[in-house]
């Protein structure tokens, strides 16, 4: 029988393999770092949790099955997911990166894949022709949509076709929409990365990564690196994302419910000089995220006159919580230039808009006139 996406995030569709047969409704905890074997030459299927434990193959099926991918491999954090997927280049190769990109990632492309040999090129892939960077070493493009924090958005199916043109992996970090919303293997991408930490666990309360592999030899090839890095999710981690992911279709729709509402209320404002959301119909990127996505997520950035302003602002919001992270229930504001974009080269921030006046929201799923109160009240007007 096939499940819609609501069902799927509570049950797996095929419950082969580790799924639990002692009735338990939640799935359990396998706390253990090893397994024993019956005899020589006997196995469980599991030896050593670094390889595998039925906590974290159940959590890994189920990020799969939502993705529609052959196989997810899940990581201690979204920057482990995405630094074994930069493990995948040797030196020479080239890959393509969109400009506007969470400051981790560009950290780590910037300071260890380079220093590994990798060139990384810096490309607009929302307003660019992509194949005019493209060269006989270049391997594959990386990014993500909407990007984090401009809310920029890329056409996924049009860029698949140049890297298929060209021989390339297509990698996509869907964060910030989660398979809920949008699914980028079906629109063409190799590989799918994610922060669980995000929306998939959902709670603000761990730390989890996935990589998402559109192919069996894709799939081989990730395994192999976390069999051999170890920088896999624990167990108890493991049972936490599960828990989250069954309220993922519930958060997701109230969360953008009230990042629609809180966009229109924004653009209300005079402090405010643009609004920032893929769901507002003046977006460029409206288009295509109704073509490409089922929906506009609940991330939104906006601009302020004054850099006194957004000190105000980040002084005195109650409610909402001035901190770094996302996709959690609660509504968190973030200052990019001092938090998640602040080893981003100057010049490269500049360049994206990144500036001393822009803020991020990550819309959770309070009441919409308590969010808007508290914003009201923190613009200094209550």
């Amino acid at each position: 029988m096939s499940y819609d996406i609501e069902t799927r995030c509570l049950h797996l569709e095929d419950c082969q393999g580790s799924c639990d047969r002692s009735g338990a409704v939640s799935f359990p905890i396998y706390q253990t770092a090893t397994f024993a074997h019956p005899g020589l030459g006997q196995s469980t299927g599991y030896d050593y949790s670094r390889l595998q434990n039925p906590t974290r193959e159940q959590v890994e099926k189920v990020v799969a099955g939502l993705e529609g991918g052959v196989d997810a491999v899940a990581f201690s954090s979204g920057m482990a997911a995405i630094a074994a997927v930069a493990e995948l280049f040797r030196p020479g190769d080239q890959v393509l990166v969109d400009e506007d990109l969470y400051g981790g990632s560009v950290r780590l492309f910037l300071n260890i894949s380079k220093k590994n040999g990798i060139e990384i090129t810096d490309v607009d892939l929302s307003r660019e022709n992509v194949e005019e960077y493209i060269t006989e070493r270049t391997k594959a493009i990386f990014l993500e949509t909407p990007t984090n924090p401009m809310m920029n958005v890329v056409d996924i199916a049009k860029l698949s076709e140049a890297a298929k043109k060209h021989g390339l992996l297509l990698i996509v970090d869907n964060t910030f929409l989660s398979p809920y919303f949008q699914n980028p293997l079906k629109l063409g991408a190799d590989i799918v990365v994610h922060s669980g930490t995000k929306y998939l666990g959902g709670h603000n309360d761990t730390l989890a990564g996935f990589v998402v592999s559109g192919t069996k030899e894709i799939a081989e090839r990730v395994r192999f690196l976390i069999k051999t890095t170890g920088a896999m999710l624990a167990p108890f981690d493991s049972w936490l994302i599960l828990r989250g992911i069954k309220t993922l279709a519930l958060r997701m729709e109230k969360a953008q419910e009230n990042a629609l509402r809180l966009a229109h209320w924004l653009k209300s404002r005079t402090e405010v000089t643009r609004v920032i959301y893929p769901g507002l119909i003046e977006h460029p990127g409206y288009e295509i995220m109704k073509k490409q996505a089922s929906g506009f997520g609940a991330m939104l950035t906006f601009e302020v006159n004054t850099k006194e302003q957004v000190e105000k602002i980040l002084g005195n919001v109650k409610l909402i919580a001035f901190a770094e992270s996302l996709g959690g229930v609660e509504t968190l504001i973030t200052y990019p230039i001092t938090q998640t974009h602040a080893d981003v080269p100057a010049e490269l921030r500049e360049k994206n808009g990144i500036n001393d006046r822009v803020l991020r929201l990550s819309v959770g799923i309070e009441n919409i006139e308590d969010l808007t109160r508290d914003l009201e009240q923190a613009f200094g007007v209550l």
